[in-house]
């Protein structure tokens, strides 16, 4: 493969992830309206918000199979073209149990494409010879960004929703069609019988239960700087909203910043190095935030903690994609729904915790998570001959 197809590959990863990063954000600013459309209560969106994790974890779970079956390729460009055409989906919905149809049919199609992108980028990245796995999860965070900033405008200038949903989802798929032709279609690994075998039961070996808890502990802390960072500024340091806005922002943006730089770093240190220096900042950011006295101070100890953050969960990612060649697909799927668990659970837990305990004690939990996985990081992802 020269070097032209393989920059044109990682062009095509980058729009996987720009595209499900905007698709999502998409579904996020518009929430409101979709709400009132479909007349549809707090507590039951609620609900439907979780189902659409849940349809997202099935999807996961299949699509690893498929991934290690027709190659990562051939599943992320399909899956990104049914997430396209399925964001209307919640648009068109008229009352509470159509847009529970449409959020389960979006959410496995979105657990297929996280999967499936994370599959390809990997692919690339063993192509490449050094690390760019972050880069490629910037450019996710980066489609969230551009979804927050157009979908804003549509909606200040009243624009229909399902023309904003149709239309978005339909250059989505003609940006895959154009990216297709330089998409790898790797070859799936030729295996004898016994491999085969072995690969519809790929082993939960130790290193993998090890990388799968880690990616569940960092994905807790992310979700939960998603879901209390404001409400941490605003009820326990008095900040009123704007500010504690604030809060959010800068960690989203040091994210992004930090992930587009990241890969750098990590080919000169090593993966397992960087996630040990960095996991263990952003435990300390963390701990800062809630002791901070000022709004101004946790602004800045939350903006530290994404650049704790940013670029530790794709290292992974990366290290899920190298265990076994013949599996990846499978062990990309394993660590992938570890990571989406805790995102998902990280919130619940600390607003469960809220009632026999303030909030900032609350966050001991993911600074425990950011602690295990910056004193473990050389036993996950250390190279097979090192573990």
């Amino acid at each position: 493969m020269t070097s032209t197809q393989l920059q044109q590959a990682r062009v095509a990863t980058f729009t996987f992830f720009t595209l499900n990063g905007f698709v999502l954000g998409l579904w996020v600013v518009n929430i409101p309206e979709i709400k009132d459309r479909t007349g549809t209560s707090t507590e039951a969106l609620g609900y439907l918000i979780l189902l659409f994790g849940g349809a997202a974890l099935v999807g996961m779970q299949v699509v690893g199979r498929l991934i290690d079956r027709f190659g990562s390729g051939a599943v992320t460009t399909g899956a990104c073209v049914v997430l396209c055409g399925l964001l209307i989906g919640p648009g068109l919905a008229t009352t509470t149990w159509h847009l529970a149809v449409a959020l389960i049919v979006l959410g496995l199609a979105n657990g297929c494409v996280d999967v499936g992108q994370n599959s390809h980028a990997s692919v690339v990245e063993q192509r490449y010879g050094r690390p760019i796995m972050s880069a490629f999860h910037a450019w996710f965070s980066l489609g969230g960004l551009v979804a927050s900033v157009v979908g804003g405008v549509l909606i200040e200038h009243d624009v229909d929703l399902r023309w904003t949903l149709g239309v978005s989802g339909t250059v989505g798929i003609v940006l895959i069609a154009l990216v297709r032709p330089f998409v790898l279609q790797h070859a799936v690994p030729e295996t004898d019988e016994a491999d085969s075998a072995e690969g519809r039961g790929a082993p939960w070996s130790p290193k993998v239960v090890l990388i799968a808890a880690l990616a569940f502990a960092l994905f807790l802390s992310e979700g939960v700087a998603y879901d209390w960072s404001t409400v941490h500024l605003h009820d326990s340091l008095g900040a009123d909203k704007a500010t504690a806005a604030w809060a959010f922002g800068a960690f989203s943006t040091a994210m992004t910043i930090v992930r587009l730089l990241a890969d750098r770093v990590v080919a000169r240190i090593g993966p397992a190095v960087y996630v040990q220096v960095a996991a263990l900042i952003g435990a300390a950011a963390l701990a800062g935030a809630a002791l901070s006295p000022e709004p101004w101070v946790a602004i800045v100890a939350w903006a530290v903690f994404g650049i704790g953050l940013a670029g530790c969960i794709p290292q992974f990612f990366s290290a899920a994609g190298r265990i076994d060649p013949a599996n990846a697909g499978l062990y990309m799927a394993r660590v992938t729904s570890a990571g989406y668990v805790g995102m998902l659970a990280g919130p619940a837990i600390i607003g469960i915790l809220t009632r026999w305990m303030p909030l900032t004690v609350a966050f001991s939990v993911p600074i425990a998570g950011c602690l295990l996985a910056g004193l473990l990081s050389r036993q996950a992802l250390a190279p097979e001959k090192d573990a």
